[in-house]
């Protein structure tokens, strides 16, 4: 019993307060936009499946929390499910008085700004969280010194030399030591470009990080990229910046534009065999991640929630039936073409779609498990 109360806490509970977090950010996100198109909103879920508690509002909205607590949605009059498939019958038989509010009648770019408005929410919110903490809390830095570089490493090969000022990789500014390390860190057998100075003078270097398997803090295999560089830090050596808010929001688009670049890179990984099965990860894995992250205190989960908010609001932009980026595919054609596509695209679209992403789910609770499992072995 007490296992099981140690589990809930450690684990369970900071993956659902940080995923409840993101689904609200992301499904508002649909719901604000389409409550100023005029769009009547027959429910809005914390949850899939049934309600465990709910009321409505005075526009007719459900505001509900249901039973499985793995997602959300924003029901709008006339859709045929919870994943806003239309349903033409509904449509068709509608009271003329609230034709006019329903989604299927609005036009295509209300349509799109709609769905578009939950990703987009989502990138907001890791917006808001990187700029809020990094206004509060500045960042522990180490000047981007390179102090020796290992024989018979990539680095030595590649010509890097002790004293190298690194100022940027990959055209990402190097604010410290420890931005050059995350860069290569990312980018296990892809090539790298690196901008430093050497006594004054402007250098540019490329290099391929090999790939390397270490343990992080909480004995997880990590798949990382090495070039073979040091250096040593004394407490002389790390000092607090705070930038300012104007600096501030360029570091946190940056910030942002890098982690969406390694996700696009991590995924294409795949497709050319240098992907790592055991990095990827459904519900399980997230909420092993969130309970260790939780250990390391607040601010650290909520900088998780953060990666998590862009990740899921990227991954929902995926052309996808389904999912918004499904969606919004439909939509784009329907502009281009100037008439939706038929129904029976749709309906065809949405069944692979389903089925993909049944499998994507499937396959990640599969590969949580099993790497779990042998883990335990281990």
């Amino acid at each position: 019993m007490l296992d099981f109360a140690f589990w809930l806490l450690s684990y369970v509970i900071p993956f659902l307060a940080v995923l409840t977090v993101i689904v609200f950010v992301h499904e508002m996100g649909h719901y604000l936009v389409a409550r100023w198109n005029g769009v009547a909103i027959q429910a809005f879920s914390i949850g899939f499946g049934p309600e465990l508690f709910g009321w409505n509002d005075k526009h007719g909205t459900r505001w509900k929390i249901s039973a499985v607590p793995l997602g959300g949605y924003v029901r709008f009059l006339g859709d045929g499910n919870e994943a806003s498939v239309p349903d033409p019958e509904a449509v068709k038989h509608v009271d003329p008085e609230l034709a006019p509010k329903l989604f299927a009648n609005k036009n295509v770019w209300q349509r799109i700004a709609i769905v578009a408005a939950g990703p987009i929410a989502n990138v907001l919110l890791t917006f808001f969280i990187l700029y809020a903490l990094l206004l509060g809390y500045g960042r522990y830095t180490i000047t981007p010194v390179i102090g020796e570089v290992l024989p018979d490493s990539v680095a030595e090969s590649a010509g890097f030399s002790p004293g190298d000022f690194i100022k940027a990789v990959d055209g990402y500014a190097v604010h410290g030591f420890e931005d050059f390390q995350r860069y290569v860190a990312t980018s296990p057998e892809r090539p790298v470009v690196v901008d430093l100075e050497r006594d004054g003078a402007p250098l540019t270097l490329t290099l391929v990080p090999e790939a390397v398997e270490v343990d992080d803090r909480f004995g997880n295999k990590q798949r990382i990229g090495r070039i073979g560089v040091t250096r040593d830090v004394s407490e002389n050596d790390v000092t607090l910046y705070k930038p300012g808010p104007v600096e501030a929001v360029g570091m946190t688009l940056e910030e942002i534009r890098f982690i969406i670049q390694r996700t696009a890179a991590f995924l294409g990984d795949f497709f050319v065999g240098r992907g790592d099965v055991e990095q990827l990860g459904g519900p399980v894995k997230v909420a092993k991640v969130s309970g260790e992250v939780a250990t390391l205190g607040i601010v650290a989960l909520i900088n998780l929630m953060a990666l998590l908010s862009l990740n899921i609001g990227i991954f929902n932009l995926l052309p996808v039936p389904m999912l918004d980026g499904g969606h919004l595919l439909y939509y784009a054609a329907e502009a281009i073409r100037g008439r939706p596509l038929s129904m029976k695209v749709q309906e065809i679209g949405f069944r692979l779609g389903f089925a993909l992403v049944m499998a994507l789910m499937v396959f990640t609770l599969f590969n949580d498990t099993i790497f779990a499992y042998f883990g335990i072995l281990r």
